[in-house]
């Protein structure tokens, strides 16, 4: 849970695994483009191993879809239509009953099952549980996951916020865009009720395409989404190439730009590249009209394909994150789920906070402060709490509320601002007793001189329960400040005039003196104090350092 808000570990390159370097080797190997899409193996563990025959596990499993659709009516109707779908666009075709299974090298069939979302009434998914196990064997026990060829989460969030014109889209089923060559779509075979009739004898079908549900699909569709971008690299654009290569997390695409007429050209172009790819980029989302107005109707977010001029562009969520998008502000809702007061309930709530960007970072560490001292206190999980501590969780819980009032400008600028002639990004870290962090902000001056703050991102941390001294902690918090500077240099794609760091003025003289080899790996020797002030309030020496760009 700490690290969900944001990893402040380096982002590394580090080299591929053994396990990596095959399966890349395999869906290169494999790769072809053919009738519009992309086609690859499966990345197998061991080219020749054997599967034992599970017919009897799918049997029983379909035996248990048929009793939970026979219950509920609704839920067997939207099962049965996006399987149709499925079998209607090719995804999955019928076999014939007489082929003979002694030609096939492997077989497996796979159970599923439904997947419901709350925020999307009317539709399910259906998962293919590859991770099901018949005599200690699973296909995605078969199966190399590949290497993580996705982006950092963070930086295409901190990158969407970057320029005034938001876009933002979706790959309509992309894992099911990607085909599985035809010698390896026998392990995926399924059973299911014709027209989803339960009272019919159900028939053999198999999926040609990458499933949900197995562990080296993110990996093959994140590879033909990037052999997209290369493959057409001659014929588009720079960006467009550099949009698809960097600004893709999974299926979402986020990206903004300076002008409203490079947006409708960005969104034509990345759709004619998608186009080629076999992807399709639909549920078009934009803070500007006139950008919305110049993409079909039939390919915006469902939120906006009828709005009229008088109408409030709604509230979407990007990568998870809320975004006004009529406001152009990112926002935080809150759902307060009754749950009880146990270690068990508190925790539910504390995680149910998304918030990536370390925005609120002051009010979450509360109450992770809270689940903290009930492991001190080695309370169990559903154990009665401390009254002490129930009051404490009540009075958080009083004004978590306060939140939905918050919100944060999403564009790093306001509008009107001028042509920027400086751009700083300043630093600030400190540590206590309870916690340590760091946070950054971007200072913008315009050619007329105006000033303008924004914090792009913030990170805190709980004290250990083992007590370290304050200049140690004050110690974590400026190499986390460090971690959030080398993320920001590598992700945000900005050139700043200035760096500077606010710290404690003993632990930056620390860091000049080398005693944190930490600290040398990021700024080298270039690291300089340009000025100490003393706090008014504390009496505290605050150091300023700046780190010139070279």
């Amino acid at each position: 849970m700490w690290n969900t808000d944001f990893n402040d570990r380096l982002n590394e390159k580090t080299s591929m695994s053994l396990e990596d370097k095959s399966a890349m080797k395999i869906m290169e190997s494999s790769l072809i483009h053919k009738d519009g899409h992309y086609m690859m193996g499966l990345p197998w563990k061991n080219e020749n191993g054997q599967l034992p025959n599970n017919i009897p596990l799918a049997q029983v499993r379909l035996q248990q879809l048929k009793n939970k659709l026979s219950r509920d009516p609704g839920l067997q109707k939207m099962y049965t239509t996006t399987m149709n779908e499925y079998i209607e666009k090719g995804f999955a075709t019928e076999l014939p009953e007489l082929e003979d299974e002694n030609y096939h090298k492997r077989i497996w069939y796979l159970p599923h099952h439904p997947v419901t979302n709350v925020n999307k009434p009317g539709k399910v998914r259906i998962v293919f549980d590859c991770a099901a196990k018949y005599k200690g064997v699973s296909l995605n026990s078969q199966l190399l996951q590949g290497p993580d060829l996705m982006n950092s989460l963070m930086g295409v969030v901190i990158r969407f916020r970057k320029e005034k014109i938001a876009l933002a889209a979706d790959i309509e089923s992309m894992f099911h865009q990607v085909r599985v060559t035809d010698e390896d779509r026998n392990v995926l075979r399924f059973l299911w009720w014709p027209g989803g009739d339960l009272n019919k004898k159900p028939k053999c079908y198999r999926m040609n395409v990458h499933l949900f549900g197995a562990t080296s699909s993110p990996s093959c569709a994140a590879y033909a989404l990037k052999r997209t971008a290369v493959d057409n690299a001659e014929i588009f654009e720079p960006e467009v190439v550099t949009t698809v290569q960097r600004n893709f997390y999974v299926d979402d695409c986020l990206k903004s730009v300076e002008s409203e007429q490079k947006a409708i050209k960005l969104a034509t172009d990345l759709q004619s590249i998608m186009k080629l790819g076999g992807f399709r980029l639909t549920k078009w989302l934009s803070n500007s009209r006139e950008v919305l107005n110049a993409i079909p109707e039939s390919e915006r977010a469902p939120s906006v394909v009828n709005l009229s001029l008088d109408d409030a562009l709604p509230c979407d969520r990007a990568l998870g994150v809320l975004w006004n998008v009529n406001e152009d502000k990112i926002c935080f809702k809150v759902k307060l789920e009754k749950k009880p007061f146990t270690r068990r309930g508190i925790l539910s709530v504390v995680s149910s906070i998304y918030d990536p960007l370390g925005l609120v970072s002051p009010v979450t560490l509360q109450a992770k402060g809270i689940v903290q001292s009930l492991c001190r206190l080695k309370i169990g999980w559903d154990d009665q709490i401390p009254q002490n501590i129930s009051n404490e969780w009540q009075t958080w819980l009083s004004t978590l509320s306060s939140l939905e009032k918050l919100s944060v400008n999403r564009w790093y600028r306001p509008q009107g601002f001028g042509t920027v002639r400086n751009t700083q990004l300043h630093i600030f870290s400190d540590g206590s007793e309870r916690g340590y962090g760091a946070c950054a902000y971007l200072r913008f001056v315009d050619v007329h001189d105006n000033v303008h703050c924004s914090l792009v991102i913030g990170k805190s941390h709980l004290a250990p329960i083992k007590q370290m001294s304050i200049p140690r902690l004050e110690l974590s918090g400026a190499v986390v400040g460090c971690r959030l500077f080398a993320m920001l240099s590598e992700e945000l794609d900005m050139n700043f005039d200035q760096v500077t760091f606010w710290t404690d003025s003993m632990i930056v003289l620390g860091y000049i003196n080398n005693v944190s080899k930490r600290f040398k790996t990021f700024v080298g020797n270039r690291l300089s104090i340009i000025h100490e002030t003393t706090s008014q309030t504390s009496g505290a020496m605050c150091t300023q350092v700046r780190i010139p760009q070279t």
